[in-house]
């Protein structure tokens, strides 16, 4: 028997067990590229920038990524470090209107778009993050 390489990727799911959505739509690369281009969207977007205090991006969209990853059935990265996602507490500091909510949608549709998904999978991937989306609103005030 041959020892796999070190550079070898590691198979998505135990042998028998049924792969998941994330392992279906091409893992953490996929996601990497939704999330990526959504920040690129955010970045110089007037309404949602102001909601990401951070100078650098870069941790939110890290952040982001390893929630994405673990919610559609990947590594649980974002709970070991973060705890449980909590995401109306987390985001509660931040006025998330309709407005922003919409933007937010534009930003992730684009994202999406730029990921190689069949039908099936961008509808429910959409599906999910819309839900997300508008449970985040928690504010009518312009």
């Amino acid at each position: 028997m041959t020892a796999v390489p070190p550079e070898s990727p590691t198979p998505p799911t135990a042998p028998g067990a049924e792969p998941t959505f994330y392992d279906e739509i091409g893992g953490e690369a996929t996601i990497t590229t939704i999330v990526a281009r959504f920040y690129e969207g955010v970045a110089g977007d007037d309404l949602l920038r102001p909601l990401y205090p951070e100078a650098d991006l870069g941790p939110a969209e890290e952040r982001f990524r390893l929630f994405l990853v673990q919610y559609w059935g990947g590594p649980t990265t974002y709970s070991d470090r973060r705890g449980h996602p909590r995401l109306r507490m987390r985001h509660a500091p931040f006025k998330v209107n309709p407005a922003a909510k919409d933007r937010w949608l534009v930003h992730f549709r684009e994202g999406l778009d730029a990921a190689d998904l069949t039908p099936e999978q961008d509808a429910r991937f959409w599906d999910y993050v819309t839900h997300a989306a508008q449970f985040m609103v928690n504010s009518f005030e312009d």
